[in-house]
């Protein structure tokens, strides 16, 4: 018998800009944009992030800083203020909330500076209502101390607490009993569920196919004449409630990934960009091939003077699919790239890999130059 467990995820809302309207007292109200130079829309960096009044305006993470601008000019010729980050203030910002959210769980996992997951199945001995209470005073202990505000999900899987942590926010509490998880996906987009990108929820929507009950009520066969066996097998335990709910803090060392050093140091950053999302196809297009699924996307980049820095981030199951890890990748680079520093190598790494069938595999991290 398969043991329920009570998962919690928490999701720092708009981390990076709430540390820095926290460090410097600007206005939650007064959208900000984090970034490279715009150079009053001529920039050619990108945006690292931005604020939920930004978001209003429709600027996004990894959008070219010039785009940003059009949509919302800086000041005085507009109502942003854009800045660049302050990346020691993020790392120590996450320390203090990943303290308390390590202390208050039977398994804590940091899936990416601003995430984690928590399984408090012991620690509420069992009981939802318990797991709720929990979840309350995680987000009051991180508002009064660091000042910061997080949504919070609850499910007995690893996706259900993911997806239930985006229902009420910013500054919310989403809980999913398991007796109402068929009710939780009713009506739900597929593109709610992380895993499902946007190829596949293209290729559904052609068969009619656009809410997770639409595709239970198709079925297992012929959803995996539209996709794969394997892919729609995942997406009906998804609906059941059967999919991982394991808390992990060890990462696998197993690994697959690419890399590509510049024969001359890069100050496009766009171009950087793009080029990392080319290596990022080959790994999942290698990954593929070879039968293996993974749940780390890690990006690696190295400056001018060889200082070398490695950003991760993971997702709820292990995957393949491109898309899914092309948008981890984006955002990975917009909130971690140096926007005033030249790029010598770019990389992108799969982890904490599964095999999904028999063959025997071998995992190794290449390079490619330029």
């Amino acid at each position: 018998m398969r043991k329920e467990r009570i998962l919690i995820h928490c999701d720092l809302d708009a981390f990076f800009a709430s540390v820095e309207i926290l460090h410097h007292g600007f206005s939650e109200d007064e959208p900000l944009i984090i970034g490279s130079d715009p150079q009053q829309g001529r920039g050619r960096g990108i945006v690292s992030t931005c604020n939920y009044a930004a978001r209003e305006y429709g600027v996004r993470s990894a959008m070219p800083i010039s785009e940003a601008w059009r949509r919302c000019p800086g000041q005085p010729f507009g109502p942003a203020r854009y800045i660049r980050g302050t990346r020691s203030l993020y790392s120590m910002a996450s320390r203090r909330v990943m303290k308390i959210l390590r202390s208050n769980s039977d398994k804590f996992e940091q899936a990416s500076i601003d995430e984690a997951y928590l399984d408090v199945t012991e620690t509420v001995d069992g009981e939802w209502d318990e797991a709720m209470a929990l979840a309350r005073r995680l987000q009051r202990l991180i508002h009064e101390n660091v000042g910061l505000t997080a949504s919070f999900g609850i499910g007995p899987t690893r996706i259900i607490a993911k997806m239930s942590s985006e229902v009420n926010k910013p500054n919310g509490i989403h809980r999913v009993l398991p007796d109402e998880v068929l009710e939780f996906f009713e009506s739900r987009s597929v593109r709610e569920v992380p895993g499902i990108g946007p190829k596949t929820a293209n290729t559904l929507a052609e068969w009619g196919i656009s809410t997770m009950d639409e595709a239970v009520e198709l079925g297992e066969l012929a959803l995996a004449r539209m996709t794969s066996r394997r892919f729609s097998s995942w997406m009906l335990r998804v609906v059941d409630g059967s999919t991982s709910n394991v808390v992990s803090p060890l990462r696998s060392r197993r690994s697959i990934g690419k890399e590509r050093t510049f024969s001359v140091d890069q100050s496009d950053h766009e171009h950087v960009l793009e080029i990392l999302e080319q290596l990022t196809k080959n790994v999942l297009e290698k990954s593929r091939t070879e039968g293996i699924a993974g749940r780390l996307a890690e990006v690696k980049i190295r400056y001018t003077g060889f200082q070398t820095h490695t950003h991760g981030r993971s997702i709820p199951v292990a995957m393949d699919d491109t898309e899914v890890f092309l948008r981890q990748v984006r955002r990975l680079f917009a909130e971690n790239i140096h926007q005033d520093e030249n790029v010598r190598l770019i990389g992108f790494r799969l982890g904490q890999l599964e095999e999904l069938d028999t063959r025997q595999t071998t995992l190794q991290f290449g390079d490619e130059s330029e």
